[in-house]
């Protein structure tokens, strides 16, 4: 039974097979954590069993930070919401016109349906110049008979596009009030609140998307919280943005597309805060779940944010997302041989039902879990999640070798090693992307590999791509609901400027500057959480007059009172610094523009003493010894040391070959390795 005293702050990250709890008591600092099942077809039933494997009495629960997939699988599976579109008359088509690319890039053709179908996209009658002038009055009638022609089309989600109005919203904040007035829900937005900036497409793309996900993400949500409420819960439940910041539950059900890459976003914020305070601020993080494998840079302590993310073909969402690279290569991917022969790893999953092979819940496609077991690196008597007894190790040999053996001529045990092979291949593609391709050498960065089976391809990845080292951290498998609990909140603003820096109104900018980051700073206020602080960051999209694509360029700036202090002189410095960094030279007597402001807000929530996580002392290796396992690596079966990695004390060093088991993941550690367990309980994983 827990303390009746205590109070928790609870990170939950639901994933596609398993959702991980991680639990903090505020009053005794103790830390706990907890794998269930995930519930796919009601996350927030796998979500409340998660919280009471440890937790009994929800009123012992402060806060509650949530991981979400919910977004993300709908957009991915086309399943939100029916959604319609009020758009300027002649321009019903820019969510198919995008931007005039395909979905192959070869061939003569290429099909596409945007997410709303074109008899749900109506024109009405109305003009913004591009300067803001309004060259034609929209009509209230014409926009309500417009609603109410959607509504009988069975449209349960509207949004408002019309062209220009990031350079002035009357005629789209009219449109959107004379909607209002006949709209049977709360679902329905106009672009200027969700993207005011300039870019039709990008706009719309994004301002649908929100709509689309709108009622699926907020009965998600309202099903959530009167499940807690039920439980006696009477806390804070605060969301994970993609941005790597978190929300309150009101602003995610307005603002639901900022959820899209809310659970990978959030293990990369703990995995740059782990690892920099361990004396590594350079990882690249590689997230190992059950469906995906998902890679993201952080250098200098600092994640990459991307301004733009493209979830799928044609779904473009502009908004700051953690920038990362997913590909279909988790534990639950299926391995199979194709036409050609070639042995190929997903993108088709077997996620958490059926599950693998080896959960004997009807799979017949071996997948790369399977072949973790099959070659001994997984225990079958001790599967993670506590679902299951035991894994079925003969029944993912027969499927390995049914389906991957007999067509490429190899033996059950060569076939399960090539299967890994050819993952730790495409993972290692990954890492590659994130890092060479973008001008960063990997021997200037360490792994950090987390989720259920990050930590067993650790070695791999490091000599695959020539990574200096790997940093484990303390709890793998529960890395993303770790960083629940230490993301901050934050609130990102942008406001198209459009106009040349040497004839720029400055007084102007600075007002828009000042208005932002107080409507930010007033959300912050309002949102009913203790902050350690406040910050705030300002940006300007910039280039050069008649360049296309544009540079992010912060400006450090303060708000003083009720001004930035902001200065053409300033602006034009922070322009060249940046312009140089990223292209290497500077273009002469040539004006600068200035298209896009962004603002952004940020409350410090507090983070953790990561000592509470160390182990306890006077553990060494041979204490924590649980035997041997024969593991096959490199065409052979070897005698393998099996340990239990969390009781193992500071500074014991595991030379490979050895499996580290706990219950949320396994760590193999590859024969030319060794590990080292640092001040926090992580593994320190280098060449001997």
């Amino acid at each position: 039974m827990t303390d009746p005293s205590s109070r928790y702050v609870v990170g939950v990250d639901v994933g596609g097979t398993f959702t991980d709890v991680f639990f903090l008591n505020e009053a005794s600092g103790q830390c706990h954590v907890a794998k269930v099942p995930s519930t796919l077809g009601n996350q927030s039933q796998g979500f409340i069993e998660g919280i009471k494997a440890h937790v009994a009495d929800f009123a012992q629960l402060a806060t509650v930070v949530h991981g979400t997939t919910v977004g993300t699988n709908a957009l991915l599976e086309r399943k939100g919401a029916k959604t319609g579109i009020i758009t300027t008359a002649g321009f019903r088509d820019t969510l198919e016109m995008r931007r005039r690319d395909r979905p192959q890039t070869w061939g003569l053709w290429g099909e596409y349906d945007p997410v709303v179908s074109r008899d749900c996209r109506v024109e009405v009658s109305e003009r913004t110049l591009a300067d803001g002038t309004i060259h034609a009055v929209v009509d209230p009638e014409e926009v309500r008979q417009a609603a109410l022609h959607l509504l009988g089309l069975g449209v349960e989600a509207i949004c408002v596009v019309f062209i220009n109005a990031y350079a002035n919203a009357a005629n789209e904040q009219s449109a959107l009030s004379a909607v209002k007035q006949v709209w049977p829900n709360d679902h329905a937005e106009a672009s200027s609140n969700i993207l005011p900036e300039i870019r039709e497409f990008e706009r719309t793309s994004t301002t649908t998307l929100n709509a689309y996900l709108q009622p699926l993400v907020g009965n998600y949500l309202h099903k959530l919280e009167t499940a807690l409420l039920q439980d006696g819960f009477s806390g804070e439940v605060l969301i994970v943005q993609s941005n790597g910041g978190v929300m309150t539950v009101e602003t995610a059900r307005r603002l639901p597309v900022r959820t899209a890459l809310s659970g990978p976003a959030a293990g990369v914020i703990a995995s740059a805060y782990i690892a920099t305070e361990a004396g590594f601020p350079n990882v690249i993080t590689c997230d190992m779940g059950g469906t995906s494998f998902d890679v993201s840079l952080v250098a200098h302590g600092e994640s990459a944010l991307s301004p733009q993310t493209n979830i799928d073909f044609g779904m473009t969402i502009r908004t700051p997302m953690i920038e990362m690279t997913t590909i279909g290569a988790g534990g639950g991917s299926i391995a199979s041989v194709d036409r050609g022969g070639l042995l190929q790893i997903g993108p088709e999953s077997a996620g958490s039902y059926p599950g693998p092979v080896c959960y004997g819940q009807g799979n017949t496609r071996p997948t790369v879990t399977d072949a973790n077991v099959v070659l001994g690196r997984i225990n079958a008597d001790k599967p993670i999640g506590g679902k299951l007894n035991r894994l079925d190790v003969d029944r993912a040999k027969l499927a390995i070798e049914t389906h991957i053996g007999t067509p490429l001529g190899l033996s059950v045990m060569a076939a399960a090693e090539a299967i890994i092979r050819v993952a730790n291949s495409k993972m290692a593609g990954a890492i590659r992307l994130v890092s060479i391709e973008r001008g960063h050498d990997p021997k200037n960065f360490s792994a950090m590999p987390f989720g259920g089976g990050g930590a067993l391809h650790t070695g791999a990845l490091m000599k695959e791509v020539g990574l200096q080292s790997a940093l484990v951290p303390r709890y793998p498998g529960i890395n993303s609901a770790l960083g629940c609990t230490i993301a901050d909140m934050r609130h990102d603003f942008v406001q198209t400027i459009n106009g040349m820096l040497g004839s720029l109104d400055i007084d102007d900018l600075d007002r828009r500057m000042v208005q932002l980051a107080q409507k930010g700073l007033a959300m912050l206020k309002t949102a009913g959480v203790t902050f350690g602080g406040t910050a705030l960051q300002f940006e300007l999209d910039m280039s050069y007059q008649g360049q296309t694509h544009t540079v992010d360029v912060p400006v450090p700036l303060e708000l003083r009172g009720d001004t930035t202090k902001v200065s053409e002189a300033a602006v034009r410095a922070a322009f060249e610094t940046r312009y140089l960094a990223v292209y290497g030279r500077l273009l002469d007597n040539i004006p600068i523009r200035v298209l896009n402001l962004r603002v952004s807000t940020l409350g410090k929530r507090p983070k953790f003493d990561l000592t509470l996580l160390a182990p306890a002392a006077g553990v060494d290796l041979a204490q924590a010894r649980r035997g041997t396992r024969q593991v096959w690596f490199d065409g052979a079966f070897h005698e393998t040391g099996v340990y239990e990695r969390l009781p193992l004390s500071v500074g014991e060093i595991v030379p490979g070959p050895a499996l580290l088991e706990q219950p949320d993941a396994t760590v193999f550690i590859e024969p030319d390795l060794t590990g080292c367990v640092d001040q926090f309980g992580n593994l320190v994983i280098s060449r001997k």
